[in-house]
This record gives C-alpha cells, sequence and structure tokens, in this order.
C-alpha cells in the first residue's frame, strides 16, 4: 500500500485519526545543535572514539556501537527539552484543536521534549497520543513508531493521515501505508 501524499488542507471527516510530526510542523523547537553536537563529540572523545569530523546524526545512529546510546540519548533529550521550553509555535498547530478526530504526535525528538512543547503552546490537552524517537526501539522512517502512535489512538493506518514537514516523514508515512500530508 502506498501514502497518499496531498499539500492541500485535509478536513476533519476525510480521516478518523490525524497524527503530527512536531517539529517544524507545530513548533519550532530552539534547540542548539551546534551545542548538542559539541556535547556529543566530547562524549565520544571520553569513551576514546575519534568522533570530531562526524555530524550529530551519523553519532547517534553510531552510539550503540560504542556503547553510547544511553550516554547521546540523554545529552540529545536534554537539549531537546531546554528547546522546547523555547518553542515558538507555527500557525499549523491552530489546526489541532479543530479536528474532531484523535490527534497525536510522532516524532524524531524525545517523547519528553515532545509534551513540554505541546504544554507550553495549551496543546498537550488536545494530543491523545505522543511517541518520541524513545517511545520505542525504531525511529522515523521506519514505521513503528507512526504505527504506534496511530494505534494508541485507536485508528487503523488506511484511515489516518500524518502530517509533517520532511522527506523522512513522507518515507514514514509511505512505509506505514498512511496519507501524508506536507505542510505549507
Amino acid at each position: 500500500m502506498h501514502a497518499t501524499l496531498r499539500t492541500g488542507v485535509s478536513s476533519s471527516t476525510d480521516y478518523e485519526a490525524v497524527v503530527y510530526d512536531l517539529d517544524g510542523t507545530l513548533v519550532r523547537l530552539a534547540v542548539n545543535w551546534k551545542a548538542a553536537a559539541s556535547d556529543a563529540t566530547t562524549a565520544f572523545a571520553e569513551a576514546g572514539v575519534d568522533a570530531a569530523d562526524a555530524d550529530l546524526w551519523s553519532l547517534f545512529e553510531t552510539a550503540p556501537e560504542y556503547g553510547l546510546a544511553e550516554d547521546l540519548e540523554s545529552i540529545l533529550a536534554g537539549h531537546e527539552r531546554r528547546g522546547a521550553e523555547r518553542a515558538i509555535r507555527l500557525p499549523h498547530a491552530d489546526r489541532i484543536p479543530e479536528w474532531g478526530v484523535p490527534v497525536g504526535v510522532c516524532s524524531l525528538n524525545a517523547e519528553a521534549a515532545c509534551r513540554l512543547a505541546l504544554d507550553r503552546h495549551d496543546l498537550l490537552d488536545h494530543v491523545d497520543a505522543v511517541v518520541g524517537r524513545d517511545s520505542v526501539a525504531t525511529y522515523k522512517p521506519d514505521p513503528e513508531p507512526l504505527l504506534t502512535t496511530i494505534d494508541r489512538l485507536g485508528a487503523e493506518p488506511s484511515s489516518a493521515l500524518f502530517v509533517g514537514d520532511s522527506e523522512r516523514d513522507a518515507v514514514t508515512a509511505e512505509r506505514a501505508g498512511v496519507a501524508f500530508e506536507w505542510v505549507d
């Protein structure tokens, strides 16, 4: 099954559940990614691993092989939580209370950071499920986080919509067999 890609605004009668990506879709997390990368590189260096030329995402992906997965997750989650405290609400967030169907968030950010950002902008009470990078064993573009979110909303993938802002989000939706809508 292939995901339906939409660029327009869907209506609440089109779906039984709606899932949003967080950062870049509902809010803009004010994360200092340079500081996060520096802290991650330092953790690798302290473990005797030269990671000076690696980007943050490659460090995250290789951390398990060096026994640094928990350390790196803690570093990233800390930066994301601080960024969530200063998150900027984006216009798409205004749609959340209007859907009339269960709404979820599926993010590559840590779940606690997602909840902080949603709470900061009075959106948490309108969101029925939050799945972050650390909520399940895999992360986007693997379909598991999105399918878990949809399951927690009590819906089927074929009746859900995923709204996101990245190619990773679109690929996740396609792999999960879920309709996808790009944010403007």
